[in-house]
């Protein structure tokens, strides 16, 4: 099992703020967008402990924000022939995505992550170029499901590849963040028990889950109320600016991981 490094074996006030922050963030788009952005919390959590040991991390407290949110992404903002569609692909995503993660080390990792993050903001700035209502097919809809699942599982980014496929529908804002909402819903029970068997968390690291937590109903609801009103074309820009930044320091500590 992949333990976790000794520079959070114990908690800091920067390891605690730096934490804290990230689960606000995204807890933050989730209230705001319905989720899809928690690739933002790991590249911060890098700056104070592994992307791996982040995500172990993170993988429970998804949880607790998708539980949180469904108070506010009700039933009636759920897209139901969609998310059947996307579902069963994103659950198979998830499997290969974990038999994936078994075989890369850490800078691998880090580098798969920032290339990821990289390639999904690229991704957005031509998506968001096009215009136009898309027909649904499930053949569109199993394969971003299945890459959803896989990148979900490895980087806790599912965001891009679900968002290239639910944009293009015409769907109204709250339809598209809550079918977004519920999707990643069953996508982070999904992976929950899998991420904790490849990264045990240590006493403390569960210590600074607890403490997380009190960020999680502050930031889905800052989000939701201010869904009405946000200009999401500048938030998603705001969004991918920093992943460039910080998709950027994953790659450096990836790539210079091997050269030392």
């Amino acid at each position: 099992m992949m333990a976790l490094p000794s520079y959070v074996s114990e908690l800091t006030l920067a390891s605690i703020v730096v934490a804290f922050a990230a689960v606000f963030l995204i807890s933050f788009m989730k209230g705001a967008f319905g989720g899809g952005f928690s690739i933002v919390g790991i590249p911060l959590l890098s700056f104070v402990m592994d992307p791996v040991s982040a995500g172990g991390l993170l993988a429970p407290l998804f949880i607790a924000m998708d539980l949180f949110a469904l108070r506010y992404w009700k039933p009636s903002t759920w897209s139901r022939p969609d998310l059947a569609r996307l579902v069963p692909g994103l659950l198979a995503g998830i499997a290969m995505g974990y038999l994936l993660f078994r075989v890369l080390d850490h800078r691998a990792i880090s580098i798969v992550m920032a290339l990821i993050t990289l390639a999904f903001v690229g991704l957005w700035l031509i998506s968001g170029a096009k215009q136009g209502v898309r027909e649904r097919s499930t053949p569109k809809a199993i394969t971003a499901g299945v890459a959803s699942g896989v990148t979900t599982m490895v980087a806790h980014s599912g965001g891009p590849p679900l968002a290239m496929y639910l944009l293009p529908l015409g769907l109204s804002k709250e339809v598209y963040a809550g079918t977004t909402s519920l999707f990643f819903t069953v996508g982070n029970a999904a992976k929950a028990v899998p991420w904790l068997l490849l990264v045990r968390p240590t006493g403390s690291v569960w210590v600074l889950m607890g403490i997380c937590l009190f960020a999680i109903p502050a930031g889905v609801l800052s989000g939701w109320r201010l869904h009405a009103r946000l200009d999401q074309r500048q938030i998603y820009r705001a969004c991918y600016g920093l992943l460039v930044v910080t998709a950027i320091e994953l790659l450096w500590d990836g790539i210079s991981g091997y050269l030392v």
